[in-house]
């Protein structure tokens, strides 16, 4: 029997592997390949602007530059611009693969680059393993750039690479590998030995693996006040001695003499495990060995040297984190990186020095000890979420990480004398820093992590459909959502088929099919009794649970499933109407409305109603502004609201005007909490210098309009459409607001990412009703 769940077991791991990567290839060749591309940042469709972009008229920065080169950074993007560089002898765990192979890691860092900070990226990747001639490379290109981050690079070769690019260039260069992973480390080891109570100094630590990583981590901690007596090494070969000849030059500055020759003697009475080397060789009797209130960073990748559940198991004075997200305190370079740049970079940095990284050290340290916000809670569904022994640094997707850690490195820049772009104003500063990045990267990732926290059973009411298969795969395996099919097995299984989606353990109901007639006339008595007065019989509610999305919304309203997502191939009046009959609108409102979500570079916007309310009356206008301001609350974000209309404050007449004045009046007398303002033409709602200008008197002030009511469903509609298209916006929706449990109505043919989306929104929905 045991061997047989270990054959089965082995068999299901398999298939996940085939599977990731399946998705992985498909992730990076897909549309256009790879994850990242250069985009235009000027006008580039008239023959003047062309003129201007090239010859003649690039000419003239040229010699401006010519004559100042610090001008490249005011002409050119020099200023935001980073190299991630690597010659592929060291890519992640799969060794000295070649400069090529490791191509994807590099592109993937400049994704995350972009994604956290704003920082545009150049991945280079240089086939030379001799450290001379690389190095040569690097500092010939280098006028290009505004940094250099090196990744990926294996030891102990790129100890002496950085240091002889750092020697040679006046701009910042960091070797990531080793010191993101001591920057982290490091601020969480401050605040752990916080919480037990224990001075640095005093300290014994025991670090096994002796890379580029554990070296660098070891260097922070003594500058941080360990003392380097209280150190034991260890690497493949055992504890580092200073009677071994085979050590390099980096790993001797490491070796005791004192007399321990195993792992097993160097844990004991240690303080602190630093763990960058394999997985599982710390056992748990070693664990039982170490003194009071242990830390333990077991960092190796993807397999920690012991298990969360091996190491809590074995001590319960115990503060334990490692490289995953799926345990409490995840160590994770993106914490600092893209923010120790972008701090450098935005005061010009001749450098990135160990005041900068001691800066970085204490600001990240400093944040995990900071209030922890509501965005943040919800994204772990964790209302106590707060420092302590299980959150000792923050989460990656913290939105505050770019206004602490980046500040913080630009003054240690300036107060170490690296600084070229002194920062005067830090507050504005930092209102950049936010706006540079729009609150909206942080939205999705927040709603993100709160569903894969407590993910819903979700029932896809079209399964019928390629891209809803794909969609329902991913939320599967990302632990977002539990998918359940509706449709017709047969034609659902070959769709899975000709497009190789493995669907075999999903659950599949084809709701025609007689054997669900119980579970079909169970649901159609529910119906019967919800509208036995609006004219449904009996026989009519059987036959309309024939329909697919009948059948979906009566699932969601008897709890056999948490949300319904459909529309990818059935019209919006097909999904909303079950809806409304059988879940119905919430007690506390008296429409339900659509809203949709634009993400754009300048932040996120928020329209409705934009998908079900045809002429809106006041009292229409009303609940919808009521329902977004409470939906966009949700996502973390402060509404500041305007009702559009083609008049301004009653300068026009007409029967959209008349209702969207009365609507505001209405809002002002019964809702004044309510930031919004109108009738007011869509340019004097996005412009705050011209409507404080023309209307000072305006209720918004100089606030930043980020939702807009719309007049009717035609100027909503074609308004967000318009800007998907044409706009370079991000649509997320529809957001179907005001029923009593989360429906929503896809686009016909939405994209796999669209749908992956709205089952995200469902199920954070579905969290609340619990």
């Amino acid at each position: 029997m045991l061997f047989t769940i270990y054959r089965y077991n082995l068999f299901k791991s398999a298939v996940m592997k085939d599977l990731l990567s399946k998705q992985a290839l498909e992730y990076h060749s897909k549309g256009k390949p790879g994850k990242v591309e250069v985009v235009p940042t000027k006008p580039y469709r008239t023959q003047k602007d062309l003129s201007l972009a090239y010859t003649p008229g690039v000419a003239v920065p040229c010699l401006e530059i010519e004559k100042n080169k610090d001008d490249a950074y005011k002409y050119t993007d020099k200023g935001n611009l980073v190299a991630v560089i690597s010659n592929g002898t060291a890519v992640l765990g799969l060794g000295n693969i070649g400069a090529i192979a490791g191509k994807p890691v590099m592109e993937g860092k400049g994704l995350l680059f972009k994604i956290f900070a704003d920082i545009d990226v150049f991945d280079i990747e240089v086939d030379e393993h001799n450290i001379d001639d690389f190095v040569k490379t690097v500092k010939a290109i280098s006028p290009t750039f505004g940094g250099i981050n090196l990744e990926d690079i294996k030891a102990p070769e790129c100890f002496e690479i950085e240091n002889k690019l750092k020697a040679a260039l006046d701009i910042p260069v960091m070797h990531d590998d080793q010191h993101g992973t001591a920057i982290i480390t490091g601020a969480g080891l401050l605040n752990a030995l916080e919480l037990v109570g224990k001075d640095i100094k005093d300290i014994k630590l025991f670090v096994s693996g002796a890379g580029a990583a554990a070296c660098a981590c070891t260097r922070m901690y003594v500058q941080l006040g360990v003392d380097i007596n209280n150190i034991i090494m260890a690497d493949i070969d055992g504890v580092l001695t200073k009677d071994r000849t085979d050590l390099s030059v980096v790993n001797r500055e490491f070796a005791t003499d004192k007399n321990i020759k195993t792992m097993e003697e160097g844990i004991k009475g240690a303080d602190v495990f630093l763990g960058l080397s394999a997985g599982g060789i710390l056992k748990p009797a070693m664990l039982k060995t170490m003194a009071k209130d242990p830390i333990v960073f077991a960092m190796a990748n993807p397999n920690p040297e012991i298990s969360y559940e091996d190491a809590m198991a074995a001590r319960k004075d115990l503060i334990f984190a490692t490289g995953r997200s799926d345990y409490p305190n995840q160590i994770n370079n993106v914490l600092g990186f893209p923010y120790i740049f972008r701090g450098a970079l935005d005061v010009r940095a001749k450098a990135i020095n160990e005041e900068m990284k001691m800066a970085a050290v204490y600001s990240i340290a400093s944040l995990a000890k900071e209030p922890v916000p509501d965005i943040v809670k919800k994204a772990y569904n964790n209302n106590e979420m707060a420092f302590g022994r299980e959150y000792i640094v923050p989460i990656p997707m913290d939105p505050r990480l770019i206004e602490y850690v980046a500040p913080a490195v630009a003054k240690a820049a300036m107060d170490s004398g690296v600084a070229r772009k002194p920062i005067v104003d830090w507050e504005a500063y930092k209102e950049e820093l936010l706006a540079r990045m729009g609150i909206d990267h942080a939205i999705m990732r927040a709603m993100l992590a709160k569903a894969k926290s407590n993910p819903k059973k979700v029932v896809f009411s079209d399964a019928n459909n390629v891209n809803v298969l794909h969609a329902a795969r991913i939320v599967k395996d990302e632990g977002i959502a539990f998918p359940l099919l509706v449709g017709f097995k047969n034609r659902i299984t070959k769709i899975a088929l000709e497009n190789k989606i493995d669907i075999s353990d999903f659950e599949i109901i084809d709701n025609t099919d007689d054997l669900v007639k119980e579970q079909r006339n169970r649901y159609a008595e529910l119906f019967f009794h919800k509208r036995a007065r609006s004219g449904i019989s009996m026989v009519g509610a059987e036959r309309l649970m024939l329909d697919k999305n009948y059948f979906g919304a009566a699932m969601v309203e008897s709890g056999d499933v948490d949300a319904m997502i459909s529309g990818v191939t059935s019209p919006y009046p097909d999904v909303i109407r079950p809806a409304l009959q059988i879940v119905g609108k919430r007690d506390d409102v008296n429409k339900i409305a659509g809203m949709y979500m634009l993400r754009t570079k300048k932040g996120p916007y928020f329209f409705a109603d934009t998908t079900i309310n045809r002429r809106p009356s006041a009292e229409d206008l009303v609940d919808i502004s009521l329902l977004a301001k409470e939906k966009v609350e949700e996502f973390g974000v402060e509404p500041v609201m305007a009702i559009l209309s083609y008049s301004n404050f009653g300068s026009v007449s007409g029967y959209s005007a008349k209702n969207a004045k009365e609507a505001i009046t209405i809002l002002h007398q019964k809702h004044s909490e309510v930031m919004i303002d109108g009738e007011m033409q869509a340019n004097f709602a996005l412009n705050k210098d011209i409507r404080m200008q023309r209307y000072p008197f305006s209720k918004l002030g100089d606030k930043d309009v980020n939702t807009l009511i719309f007049p009717n469903l035609s100027s909503g509609n074609i308004t967000y459409k318009v800007m998907q298209e044409i706009g370079s916006s991000e649509a997320i929706g529809p957001i179907v607001m005001g029923l009593k449990k989360p429906i929503h109505v896809l686009q016909l043919s939405s994209s796999v990412r669209e749908i992956v989306d709205m089952v995200t929104i469902a199920v954070v929905d579905a969290q609340k009703l619990d």
